[in-house]
């Protein structure tokens, strides 16, 4: 399938897509320092410079973009041109994040997942019950864990 857009016009659209401050890391980041929590933001000395930092908890936030991702919901679908490029950007992108969580982890460091299906789209969850279990998964020291989209949710223990 052709592009429906010219080539330029195509790199400036991929050009103003944005690696951090995305929406959905500001909501996060709004709500959780509404409720008290202080955090850094992409600290260059963690592996893969994690969204938000919270060392008070020894614990990190990643707000991940489902298609950028590969995330197994409604919100990504492969792309049907360029087929082996996006294959290997995405499958990339799939294995920094496990290297980069499994480093993390082998540091002393729990992580927090958070996909963009849970804050937009056909499975979004309330905003206040995602900023209420990441309260309760930071406070009570709970394992690495990820929140996704209400059509992936599981029984939360938290």
């Amino acid at each position: 399938m052709v592009d429906v857009v010219d080539k330029a016009t195509r790199s400036r659209l991929m050009a103003g897509i944005r690696g951090k401050d995305t929406k959905p890391e500001l909501v996060i980041r709004k709500g959780l320092h509404g409720r008290g929590f202080r955090y850094r933001l992409h600290d260059k000395r963690l592996p893969g410079k994690p969204d938000l930092v919270l060392p008070k908890y020894r614990a990190v936030i990643q707000v991940q973009g489902c298609f950028w991702h590969g995330h197994d919901c409604a919100l990504f679908k492969w792309p049907s041109t360029r087929q082996d490029f996006w294959r290997q950007k995405i499958t990339g992108n799939q294995a920094r994040d496990q290297r980069n969580l499994a480093a993390l982890e082998k540091l002393g460091w729990r992580s927090l997942t958070i996909w963009e299906c849970s804050l937009k789209g056909p499975g979004r969850l309330p905003l206040d019950k995602i900023l209420t279990w990441t309260a309760d998964w930071l406070r009570l020291k709970a394992a690495s864990d990820e929140i996704r989209g209400a059509d992936q949710v599981r029984d939360r223990p938290l």
